[in-house]
């Protein structure tokens, strides 16, 4: 008996294809991670991410303005900063002329309409490599030691000018903290985006190279996520919704697309997810072999984590990816 349902007539053509799909891409779905370091005219690629640059801030800013043409209008900067810079309390994350503030500012500056999605977390600025304060006897990371320093970077960022405040820390009840922060200093304006399901992933690697912030002792185990778990991502979204997340995001995507699909589910807030560094240098490396199409795997990557419930994906191939979306 021939079939009386045939799916195929919904494929049989490129305009009929277009029709019926259920996803779409555009550059309006991405925010760019980037990577700014102190100095003039310097532009160094990450090793373990091909195409991807330290920028100094004059160098950024026309790359900023390069991804604007494209359609890109939500930028994520992270600071690469000197090792006589970091301490273990963080002090220059609150240091109006330093780096980071500094180039928030400047961005914010030349590109008015951008969205500026700044980070919270020790890391960057820690010389311990964590993201919050450690107890240098025990090596244990002090929770509630740590919101207090938080708050104060967060505070210092929306000073800047930033748009949206991400807590990348996994410190519990830092989003209360920080909106209680921001709230009292009339920022209430000011987004927070919350790193709601941040998982202990293996997939850091290249962002910790590019910005030399991995721990100098220990791991991040005890307050980033189990990759093993999917309910207590839950538990973090219902924590996150209650202290006043306005967004929220899962972090890595590629391997945690049923992650994003819960929380996504579970809430009526945007969510956001990650493309993590390790998830693009992979695409990157089998590309650069030939073992795969680079471009068309990009774009299958970006729609499964779309598709999976991602209202907006943090990835490193957004310029490149909107390039291609502009050409088709």
């Amino acid at each position: 008996m021939l079939p009386t349902h045939r799916p195929r007539r919904n494929r049989k053509s490129p305009v009929i294809r277009d029709l019926v799909q259920e996803t779409r891409l555009t550059s309006h779905d991405f925010i760019y991670p980037l990577f700014v370091i102190e100095g003039q005219n310097q532009a160094v690629e990450v090793a373990s991410m091909p195409g991807i640059f330290r920028y100094s801030p004059d160098r950024l800013l026309p790359e900023i303005a390069e991804c604007v043409e494209l359609g890109i209008h939500a930028f994520a900067p992270f600071p690469g900063l000197g090792d006589h810079l970091k301490d273990p309390l963080a002090r220059e994350s609150a240091n109006p002329d330093g780096l980071y503030l500094r180039t928030v500012a400047e961005i914010k500056r030349q590109f008015p309409d951008v969205a500026i999605m700044t980070d919270v977390a020790m890391d960057p600025y820690s010389s311990d490599g964590h993201d919050g304060v450690v107890n240098q006897e025990t090596g244990e990371i002090l929770n509630d030691a740590s919101l207090e320093i938080l708050g104060q970077m967060a505070l210092a960022q929306a000073r800047a000018g930033a748009d949206i405040i991400g807590p990348s820390d996994m410190m519990d009840g830092r989003v209360a903290w920080i909106r209680d922060v921001l709230d009292r200093n009339a920022f209430q304006h000011v987004s927070i985006m919350s790193y709601t399901a941040k998982y202990a992933s293996a997939f850091y690697g290249p962002f910790r190279d590019a910005l030399a912030s991995a721990p100098k002792r220990g791991d991040k185990k005890s307050y980033q996520m189990n990759p093993a778990n999917r309910r207590e991502a839950l538990r973090e979204l219902a924590l996150d919704e209650a202290e006043g997340a306005d967004m929220v995001m899962v972090k890595p995507a590629l391997s945690y697309l049923d992650i994003i699909r819960e929380v996504k589910n579970a809430t009526t807030l945007p969510v956001t997810a990650y493309n993590v560094s390790g998830e693009y240098a992979m695409v990157k490396a089998a590309a650069q072999r030939g073992w795969i199409d680079g471009e068309r795997t990009m774009l299958e990557v970006l729609l499964s984590i779309k598709r999976a419930g991602a209202d907006a994906i943090l990835t490193y191939f957004a310029k490149e990816a909107a390039r291609v979306l502009r050409r088709e």
